[in-house]
């Protein structure tokens, strides 16, 4: 077997700098859009008006998307190693094109016309005044359901050719054009430019790709060629995947609604606690699995399973090793991060209180998650997206049953949300673990005994930066910014020390793999 594991860390390292930069920038639009709209009726609004063009540009279309993973698994394939493309893989992007096209602009025109209807329904315990304003953003964003499938076609292409900066990075463009409408608008009550910016960030997001993709070869000439043999294949691996991941936009949906039952704000708390997750989580795994997953779809189609096993366990064991120390940070300093950085202008300490609420609770989720989103990397090399799509299927009513029980029942308010989140990626992550074990048997035996050591040196770690944090706040004293600052470099110096020195001392090859990187350097 060609060792490619320096190749893979080498583009880890371009993609987790590429991405950091686009998280940062994100990050810097959530800290305008917080400091205009705190967590209002209207940042209500766009957050609900805005969970279904997420859908289409993020969800399906994103890096990791439904449409981006189907173009990477049969693409890869016909493409190979040297990059070269020919005009039957030209005529195959082309139909596929087409094809969304047409299907995705039906959805934005319906989506368009019925955007009363559709927020009514997914917001019904909401009041009048929110689900009118919401119906309005809706329709203005409605053309971002267009773009979602282009965008991963593109992505995609981009990834099988080893271009991974432009895919990773430019959904900047879209932060940057809404940083600077929302700096330029000053008062906007209505939160009508911040839809508006999003809508015309997207368009930019998604022209940004074709000078990329013309310069490779591929050029845009419609085609309907629907009986080709690949775009079968595409279409059997897509439509499930699709299907799973509208499965899961459901159980966001269904936190909709309960979110609508609570006070003013609990939605826009759980998105903003879904920001920061994502913030250093999908650096995380977009850095991995980017580079794993064409490597996955071509040793399943040569039929070299043993590599795929040698490959899986490294990837998922890097990510449980960098995600342990993340949740420990999102722990201790939750409350002073999003203090530190939110809590100005409209966004008070009421809402710094409900975001760190909802993040903590989330925090549980991300080892599942890391887990979970490298297996069903594997089940899209072997074109199997139907497995994924049935166990996000059956977790529809456990995830509205969960939901009941926490916030109506035990009354835990935004908690009960992000904790059942947390719930349902353990049990989406176990199930998909468990049936792919029957057809590769995956060395989980290796793989859960170095967990099992990291877990304990995460423990070990977490009672330490607990013991500190408790320390620092009663009895440094510093102005309060200054206070939040410190504190979060000393405890983050610390987490990361303390970790990787217990790591080293049970001989973990990940901790010895990063001390011999930073000694080198």
């Amino acid at each position: 077997m060609k060792d490619d594991s320096p190749n893979i860390l080498k583009a880890a390292w371009l993609i987790a700098l590429v991405t950091i930069a686009s998280k940062f920038i994100g990050f810097a639009r959530d800290m305008v859009v917080a400091n205009f709209y705190g967590a209002t009726l209207v940042s209500d609004a766009y957050f609900y008006a805005l969970q279904i063009p997420s859908l289409a540009i993020i969800i399906l279309g994103g890096v990791g998307g439904p449409f981006h993973s189907a173009t990477v698994a049969v693409f890869s394939k016909l493409i190979g190693e040297n990059g070269e493309i020919n005009e039957r893989v030209n005529r195959l992007y082309n139909t596929f094109l087409t094809v969304t096209f047409i299907c995705f602009a039906f959805l934005a025109v319906f989506g368009y016309l019925f955007a009363d209807k559709i927020m009514g329904l997914i917001i019904s315990a909401g009041s009048p005044e929110l689900v009118s304003l919401a119906a309005a953003h809706f329709k203005i964003m409605s053309p971002i359901i267009l773009i979602g499938g282009i965008i991963g076609i593109f992505y995609g292409l981009l990834i099988c050719h080893k271009k991974y900066i432009l895919p990773n990075i430019s959904p900047l463009i879209l932060s940057l054009v809404v940083i600077a409408a929302i700096s330029l608008a000053h008062n906007d009550n209505t939160g009508m430019v911040l839809a508006i910016a999003t809508t015309v960030g997207a368009l930019c997001q998604l022209l940004t790709q074709f000078p990329a993709l013309r310069k490779i070869g591929y050029r845009i000439r419609p085609n309907f060629d629907i009986k080709d043999v690949e775009f079968k294949n595409i279409t059997e691996l897509l439509f499930p995947a699709i299907l799973s991941s509208t499965m899961g936009q459901i159980t966001i949906y269904i936190d909709m609604f309960f979110a609508s039952i609570l006070k003013e704000g609990a939605w826009t708390s759980v998105v903003f606690a879904n920001r920061i997750f994502q913030f250093p989580v999908g650096i995380l795994v977009t850095a991995f699995l980017v580079p794993l997953f064409p490597i996955f779809s071509r040793l399943a189609g040569e039929g070299k399973h043993e590599d795929i096993k040698t490959y899986f366990n490294k990837g998922v064991g890097v990510l449980f090793f960098a995600a342990i120390p993340m949740i420990i940070l999102i722990l201790t300093l939750a409350k002073d991060g999003i203090s530190l950085v939110f809590e100005r202008g409209a966004f008070n300490s009421e809402a710094v209180y409900m975001v760190t609420e909802a993040l903590c609770f989330l925090s549980f989720s991300i080892l599942p998650y890391v887990f979970r989103d490298s297996i069903t990397r594997v089940y899209y090399a072997f074109n199997d997206s139907k497995t994924p799509f049935l166990i996000a299927l059956s977790s529809i009513a456990l995830k509205a049953f969960l939901n009941w029980i926490l916030i109506i029942k035990l009354n835990m308010g935004i908690a009960g949300i992000t904790l059942s989140t947390s719930f349902i990626t353990l049990f989406n992550a176990t199930l998909l673990g468990l049936l792919m074990y029957k057809r590769i048997r995956l060395d989980y035996k290796t793989l859960f005994y170095n967990f099992a050591k990291m877990l304990l040196a995460g423990i070990l770690t977490y009672g330490l930066c607990f013991v500190i944090g408790n320390w620092f706040n009663s009895v440094v004293e510093l102005p309060k910014y200054v206070f939040e600052g410190v504190k979060i470099i000393v405890i983050m110096i610390l987490c990361l020390g303390v970790y990787t020195a217990l790591n080293l001392m049970l001989k973990m090859d990940y901790a010895k793999e990063l001390a011999n990187r930073i000694f080198k350097r």
